[in-house]
């Protein structure tokens, strides 16, 4: 018996940026010239994509960083079954560096297939093609060809490596898949490769291109498990610092899952600088419909709730309208902001949210959010 849908395609993976075509060339670029700019995005699978397709539509050279850390899924059966270098977080990126989204193959490399174990078709060609050509970066180098992609995507380690979590009530978790999902917010989490008597080693054309970035984003995604890890491996926020760069973070905003369950705007920060981003985060990107005023009331709101442009909902209200499950906003207000400024970065706050995904940045915003982070790291640098 037939199965009455064999495909389908990550949710992550369709997220639509067809408002772009006709938007980014009513921006105001000002003496911005994106097209001799490079920027990279450091994080994983979920939010880089989203990252990726708005600076290349800036005119932006554009190449990601990812994590390799993710055990969960069609990944992890393919890590534990077939000793693969962990392949889900690296296909979403590439599918998001494609030339035109719309190509058949590109719809193809986003499968999900039900006739085989709900593995993605991307992760299976990255996996064959591993094996095929005895290494990772040409499986993806193989890919990106196929896919015409515009930039590259590079794995922080070539190393396979496990991520190790403890919550902020004391537990100690072992896994990606399982920290994700902690039932309370982490405390911080670490990387432990598969030698423990020699150290995690960086893949060098990662650190390269975060060295010659102008921009560096980290996110949006998941803080503790797709961002830091990152940060994790020796020799990435050595190259962050040594870059000219400026750094940006953009911080999520919801909570889907538990590793950052309740957890403020200003301590996803404190997060940050914990494992290693001290002193290096230039700006940091917010969302609130509103003004952070001394006088603004609650926070962490969604206006895309309501669907009513004069009217926000609480975050009270986000919990009854209950979000598809346990979401709530992350939560920012003006003493925060002035506490993240104190702590050096500049805090620019934006309405991010997308109309038709409460919980997912609106292209469009993050789009004009990175134009204006251009034009202050321009004017900073006296340009």
């Amino acid at each position: 018996m037939a199965l009455s849908h064999p495909f389908r395609i990550d949710s992550s993976a369709t997220i639509s940026f067809a408002e772009l075509a006709h938007s980014v060339s009513e921006l105001d670029y000002g003496d911005v010239d994106a097209s001799k700019l490079k920027a990279v995005v450091i994080g994983g699978g979920t939010g880089a994509p989203m990252s990726i397709r708005a600076l290349l539509s800036l005119g932006v050279s554009t190449s990601a960083v990812v994590a390799m850390a993710d055990d969960g899924g069609s990944t992890g059966i393919l890590r534990e079954e077939a000793d693969v270098t962990p392949p889900g977080d690296i296909r979403k990126c590439i599918a998001a560096f494609a030339r035109d989204p719309r190509d058949p193959l590109v719809r193809a490399f986003k499968y999900r297939l039900a006739v085989a174990r709900d593995h993605a078709l991307g992760n299976l060609m990255l996996a064959a093609l591993e094996d095929a050509c005895g290494s990772f970066p040409e499986a993806i180098a193989v890919c990106e060809r196929l896919l015409d992609a515009q930039g590259h995507v590079h794995p922080s380690t070539l190393d396979h490596v496990t991520l190790l979590a403890r919550t902020r009530d004391g537990r100690e978790l072992d896994g990606q898949a399982v920290a994700c999902h902690s039932k309370t917010a982490l405390e911080s989490v670490r990387l432990v490769g598969a030698d423990a008597s020699r150290p995690i080693e960086p893949y060098e054309p990662a650190l390269d291109a975060i060295r010659e970035a102008d921009l560096i984003v980290l996110g949006p995604g998941s803080l503790f498990t797709s961002i830091i890890p990152n940060l994790l491996v020796p020799g990435i926020v050595e190259a962050i610092a040594a870059s000219r760069g400026r750094v940006l973070f953009v911080c999520s905003l919801a909570d889907s899952q538990g590793e950052t369950w309740g957890l403020t705007a200003r301590e996803h920060v404190e997060a940050l600088m914990a494992h290693g981003m001290e002193s290096l985060l230039d700006y940091v990107l917010v969302h609130t419909p509103v003004p952070l005023r001394a006088d603004s009331p609650a926070t962490g709101r969604f206006n895309a709730v309501t669907g009513d442009d004069s009217e926000y909902a609480t975050t009270t209200a986000v919990e009854e309208f209950r979000l598809a499950g346990d979401v709530r906003p992350v939560a920012i207000d003006h003493a925060d902001m002035m506490a993240i400024q104190a702590m050096g970065p500049i805090v620019i706050a934006r309405d991010l949210v997308s109309e038709r995904h409460p919980t997912w940045h609106s292209s469009r915003a993050l789009t004009e959010s990175f134009l204006q982070v251009l034009k202050l790291s321009q004017a900073r640098m006296g340009h």
